[in-house]
């Protein structure tokens, strides 16, 4: 958004004058020219967007954008608001109070299916890392000694749960789930009060270096994980704006890819998340972040919205941004 510039008035100055001032005005150097270019570009006022945010280590390019001052080189004006889960971070924008949130794509494309006034601009990562982590000592080995176990997942709309809810049926099991985010499911693992848990970065690190072990992990392998959504009003109005902001985040992500572990992103996501740096080293290079949508993942995951009941129709690429097509889809 560019300020109106305001030009004092001539007041009395004669007609001679004011040609002698165009005269000179005239023979102004090249260079002269470049510096009030500049000065003008100086004066843009910053875009600012408000992102709604439930921090986790899957949103670690939104935090080194905005550490590193890449969203500043964009002259955007990037202000995170915490929330407590991505369904608070989804109402927050349906509600107009934020503009921007990352979630689960399924959180996303249920809110499009249902009727939000938002849109799908970009991938975050792929692929889900999301895995069943159990005792060491465990008797589940087979997708079939799932049947009648009790196992934590954060909620049954969550890409892999839904990935394993359907293994488990093909292979003749049903196992009841247990509502729990990943810190209260670790906890609940560890009290024997579930018999496995469905886990996602950092807290399969967190699992895996207490002594759990992962259980099939090649079966949410191929979900795409993880996107970045924005509300249908400052897409109609600042889509240039969203498309520079897009371009930080990929910048940020060129920077993590080159070094998952390099010192400074990991101290930026202890930073914003409050992980353990172990469990950050130990996973991060787990995240493959990107920002191309996986168009034809996405969808077949509305289907399977679809297939569990949690959704009627499937909104299809009715959930993907026009004014972003050809850049991130």
């Amino acid at each position: 958004m560019k300020r109106k510039s305001r030009f004092k008035a001539l007041g009395t100055l004669t007609v001679a004058a004011a040609l002698l001032i165009g005269t000179l005005a005239g023979c102004q150097t090249s260079s002269g020219q470049d510096e009030q270019v500049n000065n003008a570009s100086d004066d843009k006022e910053a875009f600012k967007i408000i992102v709604a945010d439930a921090s986790t280590t899957h949103h670690l390019n939104l935090y080194v954008a905005q550490e590193l001052g890449l969203f500043e080189k964009y002259n955007l004006d990037v202000q995170i608001e915490s929330v407590e889960d991505n369904t608070a971070a989804r109402d927050l924008v349906v509600s107009g109070k934020a503009d921007v949130f990352w979630s689960c794509p399924t959180v996303a494309i249920a809110a499009v299916a249902n009727g939000a006034p938002i849109k799908a601009i970009s991938q975050v990562k792929r692929p889900c890392t999301s895995v069943l982590v159990v005792p060491q000592d465990s008797p589940i080995t087979e997708l079939s000694d799932l049947d009648g176990k009790n196992i934590a997942g954060i909620s049954p709309t969550c890409e892999a749960v839904i990935s394993i809810t359907l293994a488990a049926e093909e292979a003749g099991a049903n196992f009841l789930l247990e509502r729990l985010a990943g810190g209260p499911a670790i906890v609940a693992l560890e009290s024997g009060a579930v018999d496995g848990a469905i886990l996602e970065e950092p807290h399969v690190s967190i699992a895996e270096l207490a002594g759990y072990k992962v259980l099939f992990p090649t079966i949410s392998e191929n979900i795409p994980c993880r996107t970045i959504n924005a509300s249908d009003n400052i897409l109609a109005s600042n889509s240039a704006e969203l498309q520079d902001f897009i371009k930080a985040i990929n910048e940020a992500n060129e920077k993590i890819l080159a070094n998952p572990t390099a010192d400074d992103i990991v101290e930026i996501a202890v930073k914003y998340t409050g992980a353990p740096e172990e469990a950050i080293r130990h996973g991060n290079d787990r995240l493959k972040f990107q920002i191309e949508l996986d168009v034809e993942g996405l969808i077949q995951l509305g289907e399977e919205l679809v297939k569990t009941g949690n959704i009627k129709e499937n909104p299809g690429d009715t959930i993907f941004s026009d004014s972003f097509k050809g850049i991130t889809w």
